[in-house]
């Protein structure tokens, strides 16, 4: 990994992705905007660090040495784009951690720019969508038939500064859902479900994950919908951030937020590192027969995957020759086993595909609509 920038890497998540790169070896070079931090981090680390302003106007002979990017610094809606411009010019594959799928569309969007250039656009391979989208693949090839598609996902362990402000930032967006191959935006907390992590059914609700985007790209399936456990109540509480949007545009209320997740929020210990835990469930139907099949994926904290799936990948990209040019996601370039690779991951399928269809929902699994029609 001794030709691998990793942009933002004194960050939380940036920290554990340069740590895990050197523990496995690698010398990745160290870079941020902060040439203080750049410098601390690179000294601690041994190895080299750069300072890089994505506003300069020599970005482009900055990455020029690298052969991949992979950026940790979010908000990704306002990194991913000048890094990608400069990517494309230098060809330097480019890989993220993100969540946000307005990223992912927009990366989506320059496929064909990628293969001109013969690179490789690998946003989120990180916990957002390692394992959903693994999951996603594998369902896919238990019923290559199916078109619809619904994920759940149910993790603790803290939250990161980073992905504290990136929230803070859509605060009020209202959520969205992939319906016959188009992006619909819905209110937050659109539509809630009964589902089945592992203890029995729980109480999830729509959120705007990155799978509705990548999960059709890996799959060709058209309709995905992404759901997040949450308890009963938090419908008409997520319904009414909606109305927020108004008070988070006034700079000083914005500003004031952000002051708080600064002093209060770091990222998860060691502790919750070590034990930490997430589940990702999965659904895929074919509405024509009523088949289906279902799964759950098992993993550690969300940040301990992230830190090892982000090494993963741009160790294989870095490897050449086995990624193709273009817009990727995690399944698509490297397979729906690859989840499996990380430690601490652990697949089951719950339902196989019934040779004939007709079969009914199993207990706990039932799906409410809220009486809000997509917008």
């Amino acid at each position: 990994m001794d030709s691998l920038l990793v942009y933002g890497s004194y960050g939380y998540t940036g920290r554990l992705i340069a740590r895990e790169a050197v523990a496995r070896g690698g010398s990745p070079v160290v870079a941020g905007r902060d040439g203080r931090a750049v410098a601390e981090q690179a000294d601690a680390l041994r190895v080299e660090g750069r300072t890089v302003d994505l506003a300069a106007d020599d970005l482009e002979r900055r990455l020029r040495p690298f052969d991949a990017v992979l950026n940790c610094a979010g908000p990704f809606v306002e990194t991913a784009g000048p890094l990608v411009d400069a990517c494309l010019e230098t060809g330097t594959d480019y890989l993220d951690i993100t969540g946000e799928f307005p990223v992912f569309e927009r990366l989506r969007q320059r496929d064909e720019q990628a293969r001109e250039a013969g690179i490789t656009l690998l946003p989120g391979v990180g916990f957002d969508v390692v394992p959903s989208d693994c999951l996603a693949a594998f369902l896919n090839e238990q019923l290559p038939a199916a078109d619809q598609l619904r994920l759940g996902i149910k993790g603790g362990g803290g939250l990161s500064r980073g992905t504290a402000r990136t929230m803070l930032e859509h605060l009020g967006d209202g959520g969205v859902v992939r319906r016959n191959g188009r992006l619909i935006q819905v209110p937050t907390a659109f539509r809630s479900r009964e589902i089945d992590f592992g203890d029995g059914p729980e109480h999830a609700v729509t959120i705007p994950w990155g799978d509705v985007v990548t999960a059709a790209h890996s799959t060709g399936i058209e309709s995905i919908e992404v759901y997040a456990a949450a308890p009963s109540w938090a419908d008409r509480a997520l319904s009414a951030v909606d109305s927020l949007g108004w008070l988070l545009e006034r700079g000083p209320a914005e500003r004031v937020l952000k002051r708080l997740i600064d002093a209060r929020l770091e990222g998860p210990d060691d502790r919750q590192l070590a034990t930490g835990s997430a589940v990702v469930w999965g659904e895929v139907t074919d509405e024509a027969t009523g088949r289906r099949a279902r799964a759950r994926l098992r993993t550690p904290n969300p940040y301990a995957l992230t830190a090892e799936s982000a090494v993963a990948a741009a160790q294989r990209i870095l490897e050449g020759g086995r990624v193709p040019a273009g817009f990727q996601t995690p399944a698509s370039a490297f397979g729906s086993e690859f989840v499996l690779e990380l430690s601490a991951t652990e697949r089951e399928l719950v339902e196989a595909p019934a040779e004939s269809g007709g079969q009914a929902a199993a207990i706990g699994e039932s799906e409410r609509p809220s009486p809000v029609e997509p917008r």
